[in-house]
């Protein structure tokens, strides 16, 4: 009967300290530098399969586990399966019990609903923006930085080094490069 623990944070530039500081007392942690938003976390999916039965995974917060209720869900019932348990630190829930499972489905349910309505005021005020001509969505980056791009990655410079350099957003040097 292990303690795992498993932290992640979004970009390079954020840092696992303090969650790793709340996972001290687990007996294996998992680190991770991925965003939550990508299909591919590798050490999440090792994380899992290391788990055995008897187990406890630890995080921190829901977000840094699972994308979004559904996907929460899978990963609980995944763990249900292999008789695993798991504690999310600040919300004070243990899947153990019946009631720390319910409660950590409502508040899942409740974190996707509240997603769902900020994405839906979002549409609503880009389309009166747009109605009011006041929106005209993002510049397209020029020919010049499409090339420069291309160029310096070529010479072997880091894509954060890139987006730094020509002051734009990783994920444009990212789709250049993809295209």
């Amino acid at each position: 009967m292990a303690s795992i623990g498993y932290a992640r944070v979004s970009t390079a530039g954020q840092s696992l300290e303090v969650q790793l500081e709340a996972l001290r007392g687990c007996d294996k942690t998992f680190k991770e530098k991925a965003s939550g938003a990508k299909a591919e976390r590798p050490k999440l999916v090792t994380m899992l399969d290391y788990a055995r039965e008897g187990d406890t995974i630890t995080v921190t917060k829901l977000c840094r586990l699972a994308r979004n209720t559904k996907h929460l869900l899978e990963i609980v019932d995944y763990l249900d399966n292999k008789g695993v348990s798991l504690v999310v630190l600040n919300l004070g829930i243990d899947t153990k019990s019946p009631t720390g499972r319910l409660m950590l489905t409502m508040i899942g349910a409740v974190a996707s609903f509240e997603r769902q309505l900020l994405l839906e005021r979002q549409a609503e005020g880009i389309a009166m923006a747009k109605n009011q001509g006041k929106y005209k969505g993002r510049k397209p980056i020029s020919m010049v930085k499409r090339s420069q791009i291309v160029e310096i990655n070529k010479s072997g410079v880091s894509k954060a080094e890139i987006a730094t350099k020509l002051n734009i957003s990783l994920s444009t040097v990212y789709r250049v490069l993809k295209t």
